[in-house]
């Protein structure tokens, strides 16, 4: 391919075009990953509860009392069997509240939710502002990944690392989930790279997936012996991991840290004004998402430099 070509199509105008492409997809992936996952829990649920030996066994039910359950849970499964199919591509994109099909024209990034004037076509039911804000955001990030790093095969790399992190941290703030099936490709994957020789040597790569789960693993650990509560997830620490996967473990104190600061004001602004979810918590997946993607595009020496670590 020509070279002038190539240095076009990695321009960060011709990514933020590209962003804004992807950021419609993640808007599917952040809407259908959790209801896939829910799906295949009920259904896991409904198999688990349908062994009638193991009720008697583990849950001290009697014969009769577990029949009657595993019945309850041959109809669930059954009801969960019905469903229409549920995956990233199928079915194709509709309004939420009456089922409309999406034309091509609707479904364009941007453009579609503005020519719509965020309504749906059909029955006029609002369209949530946030499909066109991380539509903007992921065309934003591609536009300075490519300023960042330059005209080179690895700038597509990086617009596919923070993709995924766009999609976990919108995930994460709609569910309080981090879901395997992205957290942990991502961790694999860089460190999968990093073994290429494309972007950090391995062994700070292997260090910092290490420092990143065993750290907020710690830290688990500790709130949990000391309170006797969970103040946050599995997901967090592999999130982490797979940040210091590609980053490096010289970024897991900086990203934690600016994490926690913050998702600290941010909470304290949400409990001011009484927009705190039920359990009164905030996600920090989110907000582990955000201090990788700063420490991504400031750099690491940079980074190092505001921390004093220079």
């Amino acid at each position: 391919m020509d070279a002038e070509l190539i240095h076009f199509l990695l321009s960060p105008w011709a990514l933020g075009i590209l962003g804004l492409c992807v950021g419609s997809f993640l808007n599917v992936v952040v809407h259908r990953v959790p209801l896939m996952m829910e799906h295949q829990w009920l259904g896991d649920a409904a198999a688990h509860l349908g062994d009638k030996p193991t009720l008697q066994k583990l849950a001290g039910l009697s014969a009769a009392e577990a029949d009657k359950v595993a019945s309850a849970a041959a109809l669930v499964s059954a009801k969960v069997e019905a469903l229409p199919a549920l995956t990233i591509a199928k079915p194709r994109s509709r309004c939420p509240s009456c089922g409309h099909q999406l034309a091509w024209h609707e479904n364009m990034p941007l453009i579609g939710w503005l020519r719509l004037r965020g309504r749906c076509s059909a029955c006029k039911t609002p369209i949530s502002p946030r499909y066109p804000v991380v539509e903007a955001l992921t065309g934003l990030l591609f536009a300075a990944i490519g300023w960042r790093f330059g005209a080179q095969e690895l700038t597509l790399l990086w617009c596919a690392f923070a993709a995924a992190l766009v999609a976990l941290a919108a995930i994460d703030w709609d569910t309080t989930l981090l879901p395997d099936s992205i957290n942990q490709p991502l961790l694999w994957a860089g460190l999968v790279v990093a073994a290429a020789g494309w972007t950090l040597p391995l062994q700070q790569a292997l260090i910092g997936a290490c420092a990143g789960y065993l750290s907020l693993w710690s830290v688990y650990w500790l709130f949990k012996l000391t309170t006797g509560k969970e103040g946050m997830g599995y997901g967090d620490f592999k999130l982490l991991a797979a940040l210091g996967a590609w980053l490096g473990w010289q970024m897991i104190l900086p990203i934690v840290l600016g994490a926690s600061v913050i998702g600290a004001v941010v909470g304290i602004a949400m409990k001011m004004s009484s927009s705190l979810r039920e359990g009164r918590y905030v996600p920090f997946g989110p907000f582990l998402v955000g201090g990788g993607l700063v420490a991504l595009l400031a750099g690491p020496q940079r980074v190092l430099g505001w921390m004093g670590w220079a």
